[in-house]
């Protein structure tokens, strides 16, 4: 039995998608109807908290890799960066340096549960958002994405890790592929996410 532990924000978590559930929600129906048709069994683990950033993530990630580890083999998945570079009174809420370090942790933290990591990008923002502030006092810009989705690239490369470019998914239709908040997807937009992530989940059915 292998285990699929998915890491995130509000985007793993999900949310505006009353349709599917969101990605991961997806894939955890599409490896259960395959188990059942005769593969293998994978119990995958939607472990993302809405609006958190890496900091976060490190607190309680030795604890949840510990509580969900299968002898026979986990993936794991690490989705952060929308919230990191969110600007609030001022300054980041993790600067790029500290969120390369804090990815650099989480996957050394993974790498005793894992060989099978997967470094997920930021999504694109809607035109409409993009540097503008939001009700809840957040600045984001796309021009902040492609910096931090650097660091996830780069740091995928350097510890021969797997890069899922949701990003590139959905750059091209995000106007409408995107939720009316213009930072989460919409129904289309997470099935896109799932069908690119399928085959990785494939893989080990």
């Amino acid at each position: 039995m292998i285990y699929g532990l998915f890491f995130g924000d509000s985007i793993t978590y999900v949310e505006y998608d009353g349709v599917f559930g969101g990605w991961v929600d997806i894939l955890k129906r599409y490896a259960l109807q395959q188990f059942h048709e005769g593969s293998n069994e994978v119990i995958l683990f939607n472990l993302g908290i809405g609006g958190e950033t890496t900091e976060g993530l490190l607190k309680r990630m030795p604890v949840e890799l510990a509580a969900r580890n299968s002898a026979e083999g986990n993936m794991i998945f690490i989705g952060y960066g929308a919230n990191d570079l969110a600007i609030k009174d001022g300054q980041q809420l993790v600067a790029p340096d500290q969120f390369r370090n804090n990815i650099k942790s989480a996957v050394q933290l993974a790498k005793q549960y894992s060989d099978d990591i997967y470094l997920v990008s930021i999504l694109p923002f809607s035109q409409k958002v993009d540097g503008v502030e939001s009700q809840t006092g957040k600045l984001r810009t796309n021009g902040e994405v492609l910096i931090y989705n650097q660091i996830l690239r780069d740091t995928a490369i350097e510890n021969t890790l797997h890069y899922i470019d949701f990003y590139a998914a959905l750059v091209e239709d995000k106007e409408i592929l995107l939720s009316s908040d213009g930072v989460h997807p919409n129904e289309k937009g997470y099935g896109i996410m799932a069908e690119t992530a399928i085959p990785i989940i494939e893989k080990y059915l």
